[in-house]
């Protein structure tokens, strides 16, 4: 078997022979040389006990082929792990690195920037290792109902009902990262809680990951009470896409406040993202570049 369904450009300068568990690379030294650091790769995640999926190769071989991405060894040195099938979530993009970074090494992290890029995943997986290595002892999950606004009760059906719409995304993500019997067991017992950003006020959060999605539909009172319930021995993820604010025109976003105001704090971290961070379908990032070059424009 010589190259045979490599992807375009990968058989160019070299010739890959697989015999039982021998791999033999042969042809030009700068060729061989990509071969090889390719196939390192691929063990290291062999080695770390994770599933090797087609997602990791094509990824490895971009990674080979674009600076801009992190090596795909790096990646699994980084891997945040989880209670759930995929074992580890892990960090594919620089971008996305500094941010697992952020989140290992402060007790507040804002991270800002568009769709795709991992914000969310990244936060809720980081919340589950931590919750589960006992660093934690609950998770709480918010967004707001930015929708509804001060509306809930002119919407049929109970509370719960009228807001799981808005908080529906953080369940998927949950359900990434645990068993579903698990997540059950643990919304059961108060140690998961997913909840609006209103159920918040009032409330000193203690021993706790907190993650707040969409940030962006936050108001500046909302924010400040936010910030305000972190407790001690406690995280806090804040996550948004300032291009995607669906607050009234008068009212103006916490998160893009916040971003003068805490920028010098110590122990407080922003990441942003970009659309090169983007880990969705190569579509997506078209689509996101092509929407930030239209912000440029005139008119």
């Amino acid at each position: 078997m010589a190259g045979r369904g490599q992807p375009a450009g990968w058989r160019r300068g070299r010739t890959v022979v697989s015999r039982g568990d021998e791999i033999k690379v042969s042809g030009e030294e700068a060729a061989v040389g990509q071969a090889m650091r390719l196939f390192d790769d691929l063990l290291i995640v062999i080695r770390s006990g994770a599933p090797l999926r087609k997602d990791d190769v094509d990824y490895a071989l971009r990674a080979l082929r674009d600076p801009r991405l992190i090596q795909l060894r790096q990646v699994y040195e980084e891997r945040i792990e989880v209670p759930s099938k995929r074992r580890f979530v892990i960090p594919r993009t620089p971008g996305q690195k500094a941010y697992v970074d952020a989140m290992r090494s402060h007790d507040i992290v804002f991270a800002i920037g568009p769709a795709g890029t991992g914000k969310s995943f990244l936060a809720m997986a980081m919340a589950v290792e931590n919750l589960t290595k006992g660093e934690v002892s609950r998770i709480i999950l918010t967004r707001p109902a930015v929708e509804a606004g001060e509306r809930l009760g002119y919407l049929p059906g109970a509370l719960e009902e009228k807001v799981h719409p808005y908080l529906r995304p953080l369940y998927d993500a949950l359900y990434e990262m645990m068993e579903i019997d698990m997540v059950q067991r643990y919304l059961d017992r108060g140690i998961i809680e997913v909840a609006p950003l209103a159920f918040m006020r009032g409330r000193t959060l203690n021993d706790a990951f907190i993650v707040l999605d969409e940030a962006q539909n936050t108001t500046s009172e909302q924010m400040k009470m936010f910030l305000t319930r972190l407790g001690f021995d406690s995280k806090a993820v804040i996550t948004g896409d300032i291009t995607q604010i669906d607050l009234p025109a008068e009212k103006p976003s916490g998160l893009i406040q916040v971003q003068k105001l805490l920028a010098s704090v110590p122990g407080i971290k922003f990441a942003l993202f970009s659309g090169q961070d983007v880990v969705r379908h190569e579509l997506v990032q078209a689509i996101i570049r092509a929407y930030e070059q239209g912000n440029h424009q005139p008119g």
